[in-house]
């Protein structure tokens, strides 16, 4: 039996999990693959109870999972902690890199119920559907850092080696010539030496995929682009820093970070979680929005067991769900019948049925 590792983490993440599990269960009752699942620590929690963000034990759980699903780590109270023992660089990243998760795909897709959930104009945004994939093991997070002291100064040093930039680049054409054969390298080569080193493997890899329609982008136009015009996006893929900006701005599109799922991965083996953080202000009060937690389930059985239909009965479930006026708080207007997680997450569930 497939086994899955379900991280909680931190705020919101112990409260959007459970729903994405119970969907995960609902949708796979009666069919000939079940799925069983483990629990652990990482982040502040882990911090709390273990010393540090992740544990040897979640490590190894993970290596040994089929799947993890995670929610979020980080908060307020682990923000004086040195950079490498805190929640995001010493749990989160540290995940990715312990399993060499290279590539974090997020899908973008406006859903016509959502158009006026967006702050951008309907007709800018009614038909945005791209992708993002953003190099996850190297760039500024995971380069040496360090502080000066004559003069005070800190530094972070961008490093990426070509196997690096040809895997998630060969990754974005792939994923290029399966929806509509565009993909947008995005990099800052007019300034950066590794942007243009960037660039240079990216026109390699090119020549294996004449039919793919490659462009160019400044990450700055792209930024400026992205509320501009979004719809002339396909597939863009980046470095690590400019793929975590540029994917948040993006969830506005969809009008809500709380929409927007994720899968870091490599080959079969993957993480999955929703794009925001921990959200600790509104922890523990039920209104979070476990939408993206449930399509990035989904997710989850597309990329690690090739569950496809079983992936696209969660999709349709939630925008079922959206479709009959069922809204968190984040994404709600007058009129919209709200809910809290708990009750969206078995909106989502009913839907299924």
């Amino acid at each position: 039996m497939p086994k899955v590792l379900v991280l909680p983490g931190d705020g919101i993440g112990l409260e959007i999990t459970p729903q994405a599990v119970k969907v995960l269960e609902a949708v796979l009752k009666n069919h000939s693959t079940s799925l069983s699942f483990e629990y652990g620590l990482i982040g502040g929690a882990a911090i709390d109870e273990a010393g540090k963000a992740l544990p040897d034990e979640t490590l190894a759980a993970a290596q040994a999972a089929d799947a993890i699903l995670l929610g979020s780590v980080g908060g307020p109270k682990w923000d004086t902690l040195p950079a490498p023992q805190r929640p995001e660089l010493g749990g989160l990243l540290a995940i990715r890199k312990a399993l060499g998760l290279f590539a974090n795909i997020r899908p973008v897709k406006m859903l016509p119920m959502l158009v006026e959930a967006s702050t951008l104009r309907p007709e800018v945004v009614k038909n945005v559907d791209l992708v993002v994939l953003r190099e996850l093991t190297g760039g500024l997070y995971f380069g040496e850092k360090g502080r000066g002291t004559e003069p005070r100064s800190a530094f972070d040093t961008l490093i990426y080696t070509e196997e690096e930039i040809r895997r998630i680049v060969d990754l974005g054409f792939q994923t290029a010539a399966k929806r509509r054969g565009k993909l947008c390298s995005v990099d800052k080569a007019n300034v950066l030496e590794s942007s243009r080193f960037w660039r240079e493997i990216t026109l390699e890899v090119a020549k294996n995929y004449p039919d793919i329609e490659l462009s160019h982008m400044y990450v700055d136009n792209a930024a400026m682009q992205l509320v501009r015009w979004p719809e002339q996006f396909d597939v863009i893929v980046t470095e690590n820093m400019f793929g975590d900006i540029l994917t948040d701005l993006a969830s506005m599109l969809m009008g809500s970070i709380g929409m927007i799922s994720s899968a870091s991965l490599s080959g079969s083996k993957g993480l999955y979680e929703p794009a925001h953080g921990s959200a600790p202000d509104i922890a523990g009060k039920n209104i979070a929005n476990p939408l993206a937690t449930i399509l990035s389930a989904a997710l989850m059985l597309r990329y690690s067991f090739g569950l496809e239909q079983e992936a696209q009965k969660i999709e349709a479930a939630v925008e079922r769900v959206l479709q009959e006026g069922y809204r968190t708080p984040d994404l709600a207007k007058p009129g919209d019948k709200v809910l809290g997680t708990k009750e969206m997450g078995n909106a989502v569930v009913a839907a299924l049925k």
